[in-house]
């Protein structure tokens, strides 16, 4: 097929995403062109681009979904091609029928793979003619209670029941026992019906304490897929994961080899091109079932960049072009091992809750084997309108424990004032046994988090500040109560409440 070299891409999205297309685009002498809503005039996504376009008002519906003003951006400003990064359009079917139609590349897989891979109902039908292991369930919409409740006794309780467009734990309903199974159906269809305009549900058997396990493939346009080993996702909150490293810590080369197979084939089950992701779910012995398949680049996406040396967004460009893999199966090892934490906008303190406001101090770690992907900086404010991340943090270590240790020393080194973030959280991680040991599932928050465990002790220094600050109240005379960490005491057990709560930033 013919070469079709990319010389300007629009980047249908905002953030740090946009930035981090933005500096492989660079260094392939890629123009861009960064769109924005007005919520986003001055962020640094818009600045980095060489051309930018306002598509709207603040509200994701008005802007960054407006897929024919995003069009239009491209005809107007020239770019030859559209990346959708992740989120917002990237998995829309429609848009990407639409892009083409318009004589524009889209850098991502086909419409008709997004549409395949959309629909959890439609990706299992597509990928049933390959030896896929499958979690046992029914494959087909629910839509007859009574039917579905004799189906969910064949299965075995406790059962799951899930929305076939669903996502983020959305339209998921656990059913331990056949009386509550009515009631949760009917939950699930009317959240997947809020949340994604379609009521379809189907049933399995709930694995209790899995872990989630994903693996990374890239296909070009001339029948070439291979896979980049996997990346461990259990760490999660809500269903949407906060923690990620690669590889994990459980897999063998056996199964690496396994899953990695698998994944290739339900790539092939429909024709995929462009990076993508395989998600399997992993039971207690360690066996692996399809999960489903996100047709787009993920948020984790740079650990397995850090242990293969490989730019996915790169290889995303040159696969839209028309070109072959560069390299091969075999080319491919793993080297050290990466972790990427998740900044979200939230106090893990106050159940994950979003906390927006303005970033009044902002400084990001450096030094040896850590990247930080970010979109803020010093003096922004978070807005409402779109996902609380903030930023992802990634370490590279020679070995798991290096890359813990290290993340530790990064988080340490991360100041964000202003603003709760779940950094604390991330560190918790880091230190608790189970994740060190690797001995941990999708229940870790459930089982082993409290919101009090971010409370800790301060360092020596910080109490010697604290003493001097007391001592020089004292002797001025003042001795009015003082309110230290939100509390109104006097002298000494003031500074000694205050020792106790300082949550660790």
């Amino acid at each position: 097929m013919n070469i079709t070299k990319i010389t300007k891409v629009l980047i249908a999205n905002r953030g740090e995403i946009t930035l981090r297309i933005i500096r492989s685009c660079k260094e392939m002498d890629i123009k861009t062109v960064a769109i924005f809503s007005e919520a986003d005039r001055l962020a640094p996504h818009v600045r980095a681009a060489d051309e930018a376009i306002c598509v709207g008002a603040p509200p994701s519906s008005e802007s960054y979904l407006r897929g024919d003003r995003i069009i239009e951006a491209a005809k107007t400003t020239g770019a030859q091609a559209i990346h959708p990064g992740y989120g917002f359009l990237s998995e829309n079917a429609d848009f990407a029928r639409k892009v083409k139609a318009a004589g524009l590349i889209f850098i991502a897989p086909s419409p008709e793979a997004i549409e395949v891979m959309g629909s959890k109902l439609a990706a299992k039908n597509a990928v049933s003619e390959y030896d896929i292991p499958m979690v046992p369930g029914i494959n087909h919409a629910v839509e007859d209670i009574a039917e579905a409740k004799k189906e969910a006794a064949q299965i075995g309780y406790p059962i799951l029941v899930k929305a076939s467009a669903g996502g983020g734990g959305k339209g998921m309903r656990v059913v331990e026992k056949e009386e509550e199974f009515e009631e949760q159906m009917k939950r699930a269809v009317s959240e997947a019906v809020s949340a994604f305009g379609d009521g379809a549900v189907f049933i399995e058997k709930y694995i209790g304490s899995p872990r989630h396990i994903e693996i990374q493939i890239l296909g070009d346009m001339h029948g070439n897929i291979l896979h980049l080993f996997e990346r461990e996702c259990s760490i999660q909150r809500r269903h949407q994961k906060v923690v990620e490293e690669a590889p994990s810590a459980v897999v063998d080369e056996k199964m690496r080899q396994a899953m990695g197979k698998a994944a290739v084939n339900v790539a092939k089950a429909c024709n995929y091109y462009g990076a993508g992701t395989v998600e399997f779910i992993v039971d207690e012995n360690l066996n692996f079932y399809f999960l489903e398949m996100n047709t787009r680049l993920q948020v984790e996406h740079p650990i397995t960049e850090q242990i293969t040396g490989i730019d996915l967004v790169k290889e995303q460009i040159k696969i839209a072009e028309g070109r072959e893999l560069s390299f091969k199966q075999e080319d491919l090892k793993i080297n050290g091992h990466a972790i990427e934490v998740r900044v979200y906008a939230e106090d893990p303190a106050n159940g994950f809750l979003p906390n927006i406001g303005k970033v009044v101090e902002y400084n990001t770690p450096k030094s040896i084997g850590v990247r930080v992907d970010d979109g803020f900086e010093q003096g922004m404010e978070v807005p409402i309108f779109y996902d609380s991340m903030i930023a992802k943090l990634i370490t590279f270590g020679a070995n798991r424990e290096e890359a813990m240790d290290r993340m530790i020393r990064a988080i340490d080194e991360y100041k964000i004032a202003g603003i709760q973030t779940t950094l604390p959280f991330c560190k918790f991680v880091m230190k608790h046994d189970a994740f060190r040991s690797g001995n941990f599932s999708t229940k870790f928050v459930e089982n082993h988090f409290k919101p009090e465990y971010l409370e800790v002790e301060t360092s020596k220094e910080e109490e010697e500040i604290a003493v001097t600050i007391v001592s020089q109240l004292l002797e001025n005379g003042n001795k009015k109560s003082m309110v230290v960490g939100g509390d109104t005491k006097n002298g000494s057990n003031g500074m000694s409440d205050w020792r106790k709560k300082r949550s660790v930033f």
